[in-house]
């Protein structure tokens, strides 16, 4: 596991833990009142990781439950999870003080009930109580997507009961493999149960409906490219774009009411067409002739992002979403090899990623909407096409980094970095919003 039961004090206080969790210890509050701390339920340092001690459990797929459950955790990247390789299952009232010096914020124990589910119980370890307990269905076989998915619903519950923000394991990305002749897949957020989309044969630059069940995308023709609506619930599609030439990077916007997606034959446009249908498209930009797409809602609605060519080259644009108001993003830096495309802006609003030439490669950067500061995340390799995670914090993007172009997933805090697929050439990511089992 990528977790700390490496470390020789676990392995010294093993035998301790398990011949003590049944002591009653008296375990007096954490004292804060000299440090700057951070509230959810759990008290800890601000910028810091709560330890959190995951307790062996038995039964039938404990083991897989724990090892799931413990690696979203440790992805989630705000959660630092102690979980031994082995260990009795402790019985009777935890000692808290012990777990303090393991360095654990807090206690998880998880226990497989009579019905089938998973009964969750959250110890806060510093004024020794029991912070949060609930009982979770669990899908059955475990190894199958709706199983995981039910997982990874308990651990995203289990972050947010830590650290006030909801995990991101119950998600998944969806891409394009194979180049321009390939077609839509999608992966969990972990990287496993990597399948083609249905109906997604030559799909390209999908995006996710804010229901978690409909996508959008273009696709190649005969006559040009079409912009095609899917339901993955109902396995139905339609075409919502107008005409032959050009129609790409679908978006939608953050109500679900409407679509965004660029359109043209001499020069590319933005249209938004209502979803439900009773008006024609709008037109969003007017470029004279230069190329205006990929287009990315503000978390409000009220804005989007996109890229153009008007100036010369590809830069990152603003526009309010009825066309007005619209103003250069990227204004900083100068000479022949300025290059900024694939714009998506964070669900907190904060901030917009995307990607920018540095001695001749793309790379992965985002600008503060605050005061336009520019930090770059990439150095490695061939960096592009980034999609913000719920919360936040974590970009997907394509990289070339191993070799070949694959997916990458980056915590924009610490800069930690995981590779999401392997196998054929993977690129144009979308990252879901929070799912459901069913979806």
């Amino acid at each position: 596991m990528i977790i700390r039961s490496s470390l020789n004090l676990l392995c010294a206080f093993a035998s301790v833990v398990t011949a003590c969790v049944a002591t009653a210890g008296s375990a007096a509050a954490q004292d804060t009142s000299n440090v700057q701390g951070v509230r959810i339920g759990l008290t800890y340092t601000a910028g810091t990781r709560p330890g959190l001690y995951l307790l062996p459990m038995r039964g039938p797929d404990a083991d897989s439950i724990r090892t799931i459950i413990a690696r979203d955790l440790d992805f989630g990247d705000r959660v630092s999870v102690i979980a031994p390789d082995s260990g009795a299952v402790p019985t009777g009232k935890l000692n808290y003080p012990l777990y303090a010096r393991l360095g654990a914020a807090a206690v998880l124990q998880l226990t497989l009930s009579a019905g089938g589910g998973l009964h969750v119980v959250l110890h806060d370890v510093g004024p020794g109580r029991v912070m949060n307990t609930m009982d979770f269905p669990i899908v059955q076989p475990l190894n199958s997507p709706d199983g995981r998915m039910s997982l990874h619903l308990v651990a995203d519950e289990i972050e947010r009961w830590v650290t006030g923000v909801r995990g991101i394991a119950a998600t998944r990305i969806m891409f394009n493999r194979g180049g321009s002749g390939g077609s839509l897949w999608v992966v969990d957020s972990d990287g496993a149960n990597v399948r083609p989309v249905p109906g997604g044969t030559a799909g390209q630059s999908p995006a996710w409906h804010p229901n978690g069940t409909t996508i959008a995308y273009h696709e190649m023709a005969d006559d040009g490219t079409h912009v095609v609506v899917r339901d993955l619930a109902a396995g139905t599609a339609r075409r919502v774009s107008f005409g032959g030439g050009t129609n790409i990077s679908p978006t939608f916007a953050p109500n679900g009411n409407t679509l965004v997606y660029a359109m043209g034959i001499d020069g590319i446009d933005l249209l938004a067409v209502p979803l439900q249908g009773g008006q024609g498209p709008r037109r969003v930009t007017i470029g004279r002739g230069s190329v205006n797409a990929q287009p990315t809602f503000s978390p409000d609605g009220r804005r989007i992002a996109f890229t153009s060519s008007r100036i010369g080259r590809h830069e990152i644009y603003i526009t309010d979403a009825d066309g007005a108001d619209t103003e250069l993003l990227t204004t900083s830096g100068y000479g022949d090899q300025l290059y900024r495309t694939d714009p998506s802006w964070s669900p907190d609003g904060r901030v917009v990623a995307f990607s920018t030439q540095v001695e001749g490669r793309l790379q992965i950067a985002t600008i503060s909407l605050r005061d336009r500061s520019v930090k770059q995340h990439t150095i490695d390799g061939t960096n592009e096409d980034p999609s913000w995670s719920p919360d936040a914090r974590h970009l997907v993007f394509s990289s070339t980094r191993s070799g070949s172009r694959q997916l990458w997933v980056l915590d924009t805090e610490s800069g930690r970095l995981r590779q999401l697929t392997h196998g054929a050439a993977a690129r144009m990511s979308a990252w879901s919003p929070s799912l459901a089992v069913a979806q």
